[in-house]
């Protein structure tokens, strides 16, 4: 004797359960994309922000009677006697020229405009020198001397990755939030149109336990495969993005693609948030549906036991 298998509860696909898919893929995809380019930002701030942390800048001005070739000099051997400096360099006039060609085009002679010349200092990080001694040592000695420690570039950069993850953080909050209430309300229409399945089950002794569970199931399955499709599609765009950068460097578009953007790596942390994101996108669709599963049954029981609870619901 052959037992007949059983079907499931829920038809396998439907266009209630497509329409959900599509939904689910579109949110994974907004949430992965937000998370990666958060990702992104914050890691190229980071390193802004260590690469200006790594130097300060000594700028001296033009004065007359001023020897600048040994002001320079000077100036670099006051700052490596103090503590945390690693080593210093003085940036020649054809570096300076390079500096300044955007603005004032090639071929700049120096000796004909006042311009400034910088001393670049590396320091330690860990033990950054101190630097209002450095600056009244360079002041008193070569009064024509600024040190620059680039605390204001620094303090903006960090506000900016602050507000940054603020902006992303809410933005995926916002993508749970609606994909939550997509998932109630698909739910509830699945709920709807299958109704006297759930009543029927209900009445010949089935635990709520086990018809939620078998809608948890369909609902995972949907969830998993939604989410998937987002992730990895959010997942190869970033790859495309890194590819397209990759082989279109030292180009006007690549510049400006990075000046605005920074590099589109996210890396393996970037790549395996994706991968979190899709998980938890599953689960919170998964735990949903159950609990607005058990929800309706509840209230067929609450119907059952008080038939006049059943105005404004669907008939069953």
């Amino acid at each position: 004797m052959r037992v007949r298998p059983t079907a499931p509860i829920l038809p396998p696909s439907n266009i209630q359960g497509n329409a959900l898919m599509v939904v689910i893929a579109i949110m994974a995809f907004l949430a992965c994309l937000t998370l990666g380019a958060v990702s992104m930002v914050s890691a190229t701030a980071a390193s802004w922000q260590s690469q200006i942390s790594r130097e300060i800048t000594i700028q001296i001005k033009p004065d007359e009677g001023l020897d600048m070739d040994a002001a320079l000099k000077k100036a670099r051997d006051l700052a490596l006697t103090f503590v945390g400096t690693r080593e210093g360099t003085i940036m020649d006039e054809d570096a300076t020229a390079r500096l300044l060609e955007p603005w004032l085009g090639a071929g700049l002679n120096l000796d004909d405009l006042p311009v400034p010349r910088l001393v670049i200092v590396t320091i330690d990080e860990q033990n950054p020198p101190d630097f209002a001694a450095m600056r009244d040592l360079l002041k008193t000695e070569i009064p024509q001397a600024f040190l620059d420690d680039h605390r204001t570039w620094v303090d903006r950069l960090v506000s900016m990755a602050h507000t940054t993850v603020l902006i992303g953080t809410g933005v995926l909050v916002l993508v749970f939030t609606a994909m939550i209430l997509t998932v109630v309300f698909a739910t509830r229409g699945a709920l709807s149109g299958n109704r006297h399945i759930v009543e029927v089950l209900h009445f010949v002794g089935a635990e709520s336990s086990f018809v939620a569970s078998e809608f948890q199931k369909h609902f995972l399955k949907i969830s998993i495969k939604g989410s998937a499709a987002g992730g990895a599609l959010a997942a190869a765009l970033f790859a495309a993005a890194n590819l397209w950068q990759a082989n279109s460097l030292a180009t006007p578009e690549s510049d400006q693609a990075t000046a605005l953007f920074g590099s589109f790596t996210i890396g393996v942390t970037g790549y395996l948030g994706i991968f979190a994101t899709m998980i938890v996108i599953a689960l919170l669709t998964t735990v949903t549906a159950r609990f607005t599963v058990m929800r309706t049954i509840d209230e067929i029981d609450l119907i059952r036991a008080d038939p006049a609870r059943s105005d404004g619901l669907p008939a069953s």
